[in-house]
């Protein structure tokens, strides 16, 4: 009998001030939102939860996403073979085992290959104009057709390579570490420009043109040049060969052809898509990025959770009245429990919203740095998944809460 009363006198009480609002979905929303909104400060701090938890998660995630981008980006870049060849003990792209130039006549002898080409890829040093000395991804093309060259040309032409000791120069080495020492003290540095010279082994090179290429995983400067002249620039080795490069026959199966090539020459022959794999798997095995920036990423998520749960649970106590006037008039749990949702997924949506844009904007500040960057929609959705469980595991702290409470909390204080 003395709840029975309570809930009778709680309802008179609350009844102008709510001004019907439980007669309706509609209504328990409106009151939703005008007790989220109510306290400004409260509401700025329970979405700025959200929003750090968000920020970190996709900005951790996508600077992972781009470094592991970057472990395959060559392969990515040269697009035009169907299958790749290496000495069967290669693990990543970078993992050069030299061959023989004679592997590259057995592999042409396969049946379903219709064409192969030679390619050398090789880290040496470039002696820069001032006398110091920069390491470089030195890449060698086949002489006659130039198969595996840069997917972009931003000056020059890839055919320009065939002048006397030319060469090509990606565009972020050229503005970065090949760039020439500053014309005046104290000035800036100048890009390298077509007609500029350098040494590479102590044999001149010159500047043909400039290439925008994927970033490497050293960030090293990257320079194409003809297969033949990349031999030259190369210490004198038996064996040079790093990559066949190969073309199917039309309607040739690409799995089926590598097989081929493997129990023909004893090589170790992937179509591009299983060489990223691989690369990208061995990064992910062998290297300690992973652990690194999955300890990040969780840090988020719990920090995310805590500061979420905490400032929601003080929301909810600090409104028990307003939670108490409504059971007394009749609210259910399951309608209360919609309500709870609803603000806590409010204050997600906006703060998933806010973070996933500065983590946007943490890429436009970088611009053309070094910055390894990499943000799919995919992503979007993890992180959306993650700010979700946020939201549900602060909303069930609160939710216990208003489940216990006796409407008669409006008559204390």
């Amino acid at each position: 009998m003395p709840k029975r009363a309570a809930r009778r006198e709680a309802r008179i009480r609350c009844a102008p001030a709510l001004e019907g609002g439980i007669k309706g979905s509609f209504s328990m929303i409106t009151v939703a939102l005008k007790m989220l909104v109510g306290d400004k400060a409260k509401f700025i701090g329970i979405v700025l939860g959200r929003t750090f938890a968000s920020f970190l998660i996709t900005q951790q995630s996508a600077i992972f996403l781009g470094l592991m981008t970057r472990t395959f980006g060559f392969i990515s870049d040269t697009g035009q073979p169907d299958i790749w060849a290496m000495d069967e003990k290669v693990q990543f792209i970078d993992d050069i085992k030299p061959m023989q130039d004679t592997e590259l006549y057995r592999v042409r002898g396969v049946e379903g290959v219709a064409w192969a080409v030679p390619l050398y890829k090789g880290l040496l040093r470039a002696r820069l104009g001032n006398g110091t000395f920069q390491q470089c991804n030195v890449i060698g093309l086949d002489d006659a057709t130039l198969i595996g060259g840069p997917p972009t040309m931003v000056e020059g032409s890839l055919q320009d390579l065939r002048r006397a000791e030319g060469v090509i120069v990606d565009e972020v080495g050229a503005k970065g570490k090949l760039a020439k020492a500053p014309s005046v003290p104290d000035g800036p540095r100048e890009p390298l420009k077509i007609g500029d010279t350098l040494e590479l082994n102590d044999r001149r090179a010159v500047v043909v043109g400039i290439c925008r290429v994927s970033p490497t995983f050293q960030s090293n400067p990257v320079i194409y040049t003809t297969y033949s002249r990349a031999t030259l620039f190369a210490p004198r080795e038996r064996k040079l060969l790093s990559f066949v490069l190969v073309g199917a026959q039309p309607g040739e199966d690409k799995a089926a052809l590598a097989q081929r090539i493997q129990e023909r020459t004893g090589l170790l022959a992937l179509p591009g898509r299983a060489f990223a794999e691989r690369t990208y798997g061995y990064f992910m095995k062998n290297t300690g990025i992973p652990i690194n920036f999955g300890i990040s990423v969780l840090l988020g998520f719990f920090v995310g959770t805590a500061i979420a749960g905490q400032t929601f649970f003080n929301f909810t106590i600090d409104n028990l009245k307003q939670f108490g006037a409504l059971k007394a008039m009749g609210a259910s749990n399951s309608r209360l429990l919609g309500m709870i949702l609803l603000q806590a997924l409010i204050v997600g949506l906006v703060g998933f919203g806010i973070g996933t844009g500065l983590a946007s904007m943490f890429k436009l500040l970088g611009g053309n740095t070094e910055l390894a960057f990499y943000m799919p929609w995919q992503l979007l959705v993890v992180t959306g998944v993650a700010i979700t469980l946020i939201c549900i595991f602060a909303a069930l702290l609160s939710i216990v809460k208003v489940m216990r409470l006796e409407p008669a909390i409006v008559f204390k204080g």
